[in-house]
């Protein structure tokens, strides 16, 4: 309460303000308990005359969920609603500008709490789950990919070392349609058919290696088995100095 009052004398004893430029914000009791609406307004009114009074109940623009981005802290991206008030519009050109984003991130508080201006939203990446009986993917890998690669402590000894683990390959970060698909990347469609889905090898061009045989249903089961590895521990990057 006192910090909302401190900045509403300020901004009301400022000289240089046009008391005809004026609006109201909105703002949650925490944000201005934080000081950094204490550190932002009175910068952005003395460079454009415009006075602002915080209200946490109502206001002719909001700090919140909805609008347009215009800056975060450690837990969420702060939006300033749209507005009808034409006071409102300089503002929010102000808090998008160079100038704007310097003073946003030059606040310093004593808890160590801090706002960046960058309101940048990385693509959140939906992983589809994984469905599939573990059992039999177990069995599956084992029968059908164990003569090549590592599957689990059972054939450490009986695989190829040239050829990558299952831990390995989850590493990979495209390793679930690596597995969905296997039988199409080299060299496992010169061996492996899938029931209903590959051609049979030509009669004078038979695979030169015993085939391996597999369903769309062993192949979930696989996909479902591996996801329960867990990834190899590839160690730190190495540094060059």
């Amino acid at each position: 309460m006192l910090r909302n009052l401190a900045l509403g004398l300020y901004l009301v004893a400022s000289p240089v303000l046009a008391q005809d430029k004026a609006f109201t914000l909105q703002a949650p009791q925490a944000l201005t308990e934080s000081g950094f609406l204490q550190h932002l307004l009175p910068r952005f009114s003395l460079k454009t005359g415009v006075r602002i009074t915080v209200d946490p109940d109502a206001g002719d623009v909001v700090l919140g969920a909805d609008g347009t981005p215009v800056f975060r802290d450690p837990d969420r991206i702060w939006h300033l609603s749209d507005a009808t008030d034409p006071d409102v519009a300089p503002f929010l050109d102000w808090l998008v500008s160079d100038v704007g984003k310097r003073t946003i991130e030059g606040f310093t508080a004593d808890d160590a709490s801090f706002f960046s201006a960058d309101v940048g939203t990385a693509a959140v990446v939906v992983a589809t789950p994984v469905t599939g009986d573990v059992v039999l993917g177990e069995q599956a890998s084992l029968g059908k990919c164990g003569r090549c690669h590592v599957v689990n402590e059972s054939n450490k000894m009986n695989a190829i070392g040239s050829t990558p683990s299952f831990a390995l390959m989850r590493n990979f970060e495209d390793w679930e349609g690596r597995f969905q698909t296997f039988f199409l990347l080299k060299p496992h469609g010169a061996f492996t058919q899938v029931a209903d889905v590959t051609d049979p090898f030509p009669d004078n061009l038979p695979s030169p290696i015993s085939p391996i045989e597999v369903t769309l249903d062993e192949i979930d089961a696989i996909v479902a088995y591996v996801a329960t590895i867990a990834p190899a521990d590839l160690g730190a990057p190495v540094e060059i100095q």
